[in-house]
Formats: C-alpha cells, structure tokens, sequence
C-alpha cells in the first residue's frame, strides 16, 4: 500500500466499508452525502483532488465545478451513465470505472432472474409460505427454459458472458447492438423491432447513458409478444418504465425479471403486486468476492493516478 495521505479525495454518496478503510489508509478523505448542495461545499471539501462515488451516484457537472482542484473521478462500477463525462472530459478530468470484475457475476444473476422468472420461482416461494399449498391450491404451471430463443440487447462483456451460460440450453442465441460483432456464434438482428419479434426471452445487457435511454420502448415490447419475458441487469432507463409496466399489467408480455429500475431505489408500486414479476434491489454485482475486487481495483487507479502512472481502466 502506497501512502498519499498529503493528497485530499472526496468519497460522494455510500461506498463499501472495505473500500472506505482503503482510502483511509491513503489519503485525506472527507465524506459527502450524495445529496449534499454542489453549491453548499465545506471548505475542506473543495480541496479535492479526486472524488470517488458509486455509479449510481456518479458525479455531475455541478459538483465536478464546484471542485476547482478535481483531477480524478473513480468509479466503484463498470456503469458510467451518471457522470457527465463530456464535461469531465473538458475538464482535464480523468475517470476510471471498475469492469470485468464484475461480468460474472452479474451474468450469473441475468441467468437466475430468467429461470426465476420463467418458472415462476418466486411467485412459487410465495405460495408456498402463505400456506395456500398445503390448503391445496395448485400452482399454475410455468414455462420452459430449455430451447427458447434469447435474445441478447448489448452483446459487451456480460452479454457474451451470459451467452456462453445459455449456450446449452437455448434453442437459438441472437443479439442487436449498433452494429454486429465479431467472434461470436450468436446471430446479428439489425433491426430492434424485428430482435424482439424473433426473441422468446430479451435480455437487457447493454450500457446505459442518454443514447440507451428507452431504448426499449412500447414498440419493443409489443413485439416482444404475449409470450414474451423480458430481464433486465443493465440501467432501468434503458427501458421505459411506463411502458412495461403497462405492458405487463394489461399482459401483453408475459414476465419480467428487473435488478434496476429508472428512480431506484423507488420501484413502481404496481409492479410490487405483479405475481410475474421478479425484482431485485439492485444486486447485480453485490457478491462479496466481486465487491472485494471492485474495492481493489478503485484503490489501483487512486495508487497509479497519485504516482502519476497510467490509470489501469480509464473511462476518459
């Protein structure tokens, strides 16, 4: 461990205990809530050389102004839709994010929010403890997994990761994306429409940011079809929450499995009542292995930037 305990930093918002010690052990660090007045900033506050938040706090171009002697912004995500990064960019500001640690883990949990959603795991749990089994009710019966078509929306990182995990199971693996990739078995639909027409399951693994916002739109999700499901690991604005939400009250999609959501941590109160809904609050990446190494990596671009070596996963 390098010591720049000389070298103020800023940590925005909530981080991750492990994190904290880290940058106690380095630096000068004061606290902000993700919530504080960029315009309101303690003295001590504004001598920030870098600051380090969670993605969903990011850093705007408010607080990224009222810090004069900012140099860095170190991201404990892979997601970076919630910093302005054009600003930062102007700037002089670098920012670093956290990915690949993270792919597995959040592969693994498309892959269970599927299986969840599709055979009816939770709603089942459900049931089971409201005792209405032993009273003799019968669940409904489910779909199948096994020789669906999945559609994969962003075939990055984890959209390839949760690819390889479906292989074995899925009767076909397409996938839309701006523009087709290369080293992959998985077939290209350029068209988005004609991608959920011809998918059984969507899966949302694509990145956030303004050009993704309701990428996934009313048009998508009718034809997504009544048999459809769609889950989403990604952002929860690259759905259009008013939209599925309706789409899966009126039913003309069949499921949804959702870690994000548009105002998080807020989910809209009648998706709460929806027994073919699977939701989580967020938990893409939450393991404590990947959380550890999230932690490490945030700490090895803080080291670098401080030693004025290369920063290891530069965003900008």
């Amino acid at each position: 461990m390098t010591d720049h305990s000389s070298i103020p930093i800023l940590t925005y918002g909530p981080l991750y205990p492990y994190l904290d010690d880290g940058l106690a052990r380095r630096f000068a660090v004061h606290a902000l809530a993700a919530d504080a007045d960029p315009d309101a900033l303690p003295p001590e506050a504004r001598e920030a050389r870098a600051l380090v938040s969670f993605g969903s706090v990011g850093a705007s171009a408010a607080i990224m102004d009222a810090l004069p002697k900012l140099e860095m912004i170190g991201l404990f995500s892979v997601g970076y839709d919630k910093v302005d990064v054009d600003h930062a960019r102007a700037k002089g500001i670098r920012v670093t994010n956290t990915p690949d640690v993270l792919t597995d883990d959040v592969a693994d949990l498309a892959v269970g929010l599927l299986y969840a959603t599709v055979r009816n795991i939770a709603a089942n749990d459900r049931m089971v403890r409201a005792g209405d089994w032993a009273r003799g009710v019968k669940p409904p019966l489910c779909g199948r997994v096994t020789g669906k078509r999945i559609g994969i929306l962003g075939l990055g990182r984890i959209g390839r990761a949760i690819a390889r995990r479906l292989e074995p199971v899925a009767g076909e693996i397409i996938y839309h994306s701006r523009r087709a990739v290369a080293d992959t078995t998985c077939r290209y639909v350029a068209d988005p429409l004609d991608f959920a027409r011809q998918s059984d399951v969507v899966i949302v693994a694509t990145s956030g940011g303004p050009e993704a916002r309701g990428l996934v739109d009313a048009a998508m999700l009718d034809a997504l079809g009544p048999e459809g499901v769609i889950i989403n690991i990604s952002r929860g604005s690259v759905i259009d929450e008013d939209a599925l939400v309706a789409a899966l009250g009126e039913r003309r999609i069949a499921g949804a499995g959702l870690d994000v959501f548009a105002n998080e941590p807020h989910v809209p109160e009648a998706l709460l009542e929806m027994d073919h809904v699977v939701l989580q609050p967020h938990q893409g990446s939450a393991t404590v292995e990947t959380r550890k190494a999230m932690a490490d990596l945030v700490l090895a671009n803080l080291d670098a930037w401080a030693a004025g070596e290369p920063l290891l996963t530069p965003v900008v």
